[in-house]
């Protein structure tokens, strides 16, 4: 029969396919009604030809010995389980119900245009739909030549299997096929195909990343890493459902897929199915694939969250100031996204331990807004989770620590550069440890003892300088005027002095709100700084000096000797600068100290309630010595007339908020 003389027909419910002949066969599947023949459906469905032919011996039968028809016809139901055959008006019309068939009624509505020979346009998205089709229907090569069978099972070896992005939409138009695809294979076969291609590719030749946030940044990123458009096929494999795609992360693992890979598979499957944890509110990708449905219940919700952190790969992967990449940011605040989702839908612990060493990993790429987790216990009254972000730096300082061990086993020139990537990652935590004690430094329930211990939690070799940390320590001063002395010293003996810039001495000698105590090591630290400088700048004129003479030239030697006499008379003038305030402070002090011998002197004179007792034997100095845990001298350090004219300082860090 030629398909030129078929007219296809389709009104809702009911298809008709006209070819000048009337119709004998209708097929009911699930709500539409096909109106069809039965020579094309015989001719290339075994099943059908069977049911027909014995439907029609069966009359015939019944006709020539008058056999009970509902007898007969219950012997027809009790063979064929998948198939109802009812008795139509019209004697020659054959009536078929085929229940919960595979892909339903287009499924089905494909190889009825198959039998009727008309083109079959077979793609990833069909191409399992009508193999699981034909299996029904028994539409296999023994029954006829060059059959639906073996069309489908062609079309998937020779061009779904091959490329990775059409055997992900084929599997997942087989998520609604099951059992029947899994039974045939199909699963498995798209299940290995896609992780053998991503275990003999690399991360960015798959995917194309960095992941982006929003389609259209994805875009732009491969435009400008000029990937090709058939390769990114990252997107279409967080469109599968999760025992789908846990399937798939398996498989993976099984090939030896990098845990690079894997992680960034598990990223963008989150990324898509949980519901606000991309910060931009929609999905990524924009590769055409299907977008997973979020799950409708917190309990579903859960159960994908601790699946995705179940599956996280074992492996340490190296954040980028180990690599040198830009993936690692992105990471880490997908990572922290699911340690919030965690906390809100109370996953189990070991579930959000597990992604706390996850993200220990990549702490040097995470910025201060990642660190900044909501506290959602009410047996907490920080406004932040400073508990969790401790004990992120203390697997983050574990981790090192095994690293390290490892490296010195190695020679000492292989050692080289990977101390000095840890060394990078190591000054990364500790800025970025630096810009969260600054942030959390204004809540009012944060307590001095949990300051410290976050402050004290890295080592000395995290810091090359203390202003991050000096600035913390103003901040929270300034945040809680109502600390005591004690405490106020404490959260100020986090800084180490040594450790500040000459603009942070210069801040921190004026700062009103620093303890005495500290404002004198500071300035101890300070002049002790300067007179390092100076040093190390006289060493430095005698040696230039030295080599230009004996090079020849008086010249050079007149032109270095001009350089040193402008550096030491700025040295000069920063050291006047410092004795002038050290000057200041002595004043202060010999006035203090003329009131108390004054107050000493009267002994028992009387005072006001508010102010404190004085002692029987009179001794104020004993007590103020006491209390600021110095002695003050008659003099700090000689001080001396200024021998150049005093010239604009530099400028000062700026008061702290």
């Amino acid at each position: 029969m030629a398909s030129k003389a078929i007219a296809l027909v389709v009104l809702l419910p009911v298809w008709f396919c006209t070819t000048g002949l009337p119709s004998d066969v209708v097929i009911v599947v699930g709500d539409m009604t096909f109106h069809l023949h039965k020579f094309p459906l015989m001719s290339r469905s075994k099943k059908l030809h069977d049911l027909i032919t014995n439907k029609e011996s069966r009359e015939a039968s019944r006709r020539g010995k008058g056999g009970d028809q509902e007898e007969d016809a219950g012997e027809i139901r009790e063979e064929e389980v998948d198939v109802v055959l009812e008795e139509d008006e019209e004697a020659d019309v054959h009536r078929i119900r085929l229940p919960e068939f595979p892909g339903g009624a287009e499924a089905f509505e494909l190889a009825a245009k198959f039998c009727y020979g008309v083109k079959l346009d077979l793609t990833p998205t069909t191409a399992a739909l009508l193999r699981c089709a034909a299996e029904r229907l028994r539409m296999s090569d023994d029954h006829s030549e060059d059959n639906l069978v073996s069309r489908a099972d062609r079309f998937i070896s020779q061009t779904v299997l091959r490329n990775p992005r059409d055997a992900i939409r084929a599997l997942k138009s087989c998520e609604g096929l099951l059992p029947l695809a899994d039974d045939l294979g199909l699963v498995s076969r798209c299940v290995d195909a896609v992780a053998a291609k991503a275990a003999a590719s690399t991360p960015t030749a798959l995917f194309g990343w960095p992941i982006a946030d929003d389609a259209r940044d994805g875009d732009r990123q491969r435009r400008k890493t000029g990937t090709a458009a058939g390769t990114t096929w990252f997107d279409d494999l967080a469109g599968l459902s999760l025992a789908t795609f846990t399937r798939v992360i398996a498989a993976m693992k099984e090939h030896g897929v990098g845990p690079e890979v894997i992680e960034g598979a598990l990223i963008a499957y989150a990324k898509r199915s949980i519901p606000g944890l991309s910060r931009t509110g929609r999905h990524v990708g924009g590769g055409g694939g299907a977008v997973a449905a979020p799950p409708s219940s917190d309990g579903e919700q859960k159960a994908l969250l601790e699946t995705v952190i179940a599956n996280l790969p074992e492996e340490t992967i190296k954040s980028s100031a180990h690599t040198g990449t830009a993936v690692g940011a992105t990471t880490a605040r997908v990572l922290f996204g699911l340690l919030r989702t965690a906390n809100i839908l109370h996953a189990s612990e070991a579930s959000r331990d597990m992604l706390e060493r996850r993200i220990a990993a990549r702490l040097p790429d995470a910025a201060v807004d990642d660190l900044l987790i909501p506290s959602y216990s009410y047996l907490v009254g920080t406004l932040y989770d400073v508990d969790c972000v401790e004990r992120i730096v203390r697997y983050f300082l574990e981790g090192r620590d095994v690293a390290d061990e490892g490296n010195e086993e190695e020679g000492s020139e292989a050692e080289t550069p990977g101390r000095e990537a840890s060394r990078r990652a190591m000054l990364a935590v500790g800025r970025l440890v630096d810009a969260y004690l600054g942030e959390i430094a204004t809540d009012a329930n944060l307590k001095p003892d949990k300051f410290c211990d976050l402050a004290w939690a890295l080592p000395d070799g995290a810091r090359v300088y203390d202003d991050g940390l000096y600035r913390a320590v103003d901040i929270y001063l300034k945040a809680h005027p109502g600390l005591s002395e004690e405490e106020k010293e404490k959260v100020s003996g986090v800084v180490d002095g040594r450790k500040l810039t000459l603009e942070a001495c210069t801040h921190a000698a004026q700062n009103e709100r620093l303890p005495l105590r500290t404002v004198v090591q500071v300035l101890f630290f300070e002049q002790l700084q300067l007179r390092r400088a100076i040093a190390r700048t006289i060493m430095a004129n005698e040696g230039g000096a030295a080599g230009s003479g004996e090079e020849g030239g008086e010249s050079d030697g007149g032109g270095t000797w001009r350089v040193a006499a402008r550096g030491n008379q700025m040295l000069r003038l920063d050291m006047d600068s410092m004795r002038n305030r050290v000057q200041e402070l002595e004043r202060e002090c010999t006035s203090m100290r003329k009131a108390i011998d004054k107050m000493d002197r009267r002994g028992g004179a009387p005072v006001d309630r508010g102010a404190p007792s004085v002692p029987a034997d009179g001794r104020w100095g004993a007590i103020v010595t006491k209390r600021f845990g110095c002695k003050f001298p008659a003099q700090v350090c000689q001080s001396q007339q200024r021998t150049v004219v005093a010239r604009t300082r530099r400028p000062r860090i700026e008061q702290s908020p």
